[in-house]
């Protein structure tokens, strides 16, 4: 491990010293991809930096030791002593999460499905609610949102919907949120006050880029209609909505949010393509070893992830066996805790994964 910090540290030099060259700043592409490069590499160095003046701190603490008389300064070198080893064994551990392979489609925006499951209208309910509690974490974590579609049920549920979740490092914090989400509450069409369970899909994609999937439009069928649903007067009377059909997979995908129907082909595509680069994805983590699978987050889509019941206001993430009793923050997008939980609980496991291995 500390041969590979050594030769990192080495590289985020050479990284500085390279983007003081007057050929670097002349080229602004070249430029801004070693100014990324470095700012991958910093939290690293600086943590690698940190370990080591640590280490010095415990060495140096050691050495003053015997030559110390004193009593009193000798149990206040020995504290520092202690303080040290502790910030030395913290370092270490955070140095070896820093050293994690990256996921490399951590830092990609994502398209997010979420589907009605069991439970009829309730079911619907709770997927438009799940979509609202999406959004305001978005807004917490100041992405931006956009609806690509939406089906309605008329009574304020979404039996499907997709939307984009643009900004930093999306795709990070999300991707644990795919699988079978399950509401235990007793519904408001419900008069005899049973609880019933319901659930929803939800599916997170990362947005592909042109490289990363090929569409041939040989392939793709195109059908225009009139959009329906709150789009606004424009919308909803001219054939701007799209169904795109991609005829290999049969993937179908509705797009009306855009008043043009151009902009609308153009999202529906972009659905598309996360779409195929997530089948790919999944084949691969399916091919892939048991170590892969074994991570937080990358499981089947027909796992059921999670529990949201109001009557005991708990919210319990079963893949983690961790509950919460804050149903009402979590529902309004407070899902901080479960996510960090979720990053932390992951990034055990890979340690333990890489730990056994070695």
């Amino acid at each position: 491990m500390f041969d590979r910090l050594e030769d990192l540290l080495r590289t985020y030099e050479e990284l500085q010293l390279r983007l003081q060259s007057p050929q670097v700043a002349a080229d602004s592409s070249k430029f801004q991809q070693l100014m990324k490069q470095q700012a991958e590499l910093a939290p690293i160095v600086g943590a690698y930096s940190e370990y080591k003046n640590s280490q010095k701190a415990v060495e140096d603490g050691f050495s003053m030791l015997e030559g110390e008389s004193d009593e009193e300064m000798r149990e206040l070198i020995k504290e520092e002593i202690a303080s040290a080893k502790k910030r030395v064994t913290g370092l270490e551990q955070e140095l070896k999460i820093l050293l994690l392979p990256k996921d490399p489609n951590d830092d990609k925006n994502v398209f997010i499905e979420i589907r009605a499951g069991a439970g009829g209208d309730e079911a619907a309910l709770f997927a438009a609610e799940l979509y609202r509690m999406y959004v305001h974490f978005a807004e917490a974590n100041r992405w931006k949102s956009e609806l690509v579609s939406v089906n309605e049920n008329g009574i304020g549920g979404m039996k499907e919907v997709v939307f984009m979740l643009s900004g930093k490092s999306v795709y990070s914090k999300m991707k644990y949120e795919s699988g079978v989400h399950r509401v235990q509450r007793v519904p408001e069409t419900e008069s005899g006050g049973r609880i019933h369970t319901s659930t929803a899909t939800v599916a997170v994609m990362p947005e592909a880029e042109e490289v990363d999937v090929e569409i041939d439009l040989n392939d793709c069928k195109f059908d225009v209609f009139r959009a329906s649903g709150n789009g606004g007067q424009c919308v909803n009377t001219t054939d701007s909505a799209v169904r795109l059909t991609h005829i290999p997979t049969g993937i179908v995908i509705s797009c009306q949010d855009e008043k043009s129907q151009l902009k609308n082909k153009d999202k529906a595509l972009k659905v598309l393509r996360s779409r195929l680069y997530d089948l790919e994805l999944q084949k691969k983590r399916d091919a892939e070893s048991a170590e892969r699978r074994g991570q937080i987050g990358t499981g089947d889509r027909s796992e059921k992830i999670r529990t949201y019941n109001f009557p005991q206001g708990r919210v319990t993430d079963h893949r983690i066996k961790l509950t919460l009793y804050k149903i009402d923050s979590v529902m309004d997008g407070d899902l901080t805790e479960l996510i960090d939980s979720l990053t932390a609980a992951d990034q055990a496991a890979r340690l333990a994964n890489m730990d056994s291995a070695g």
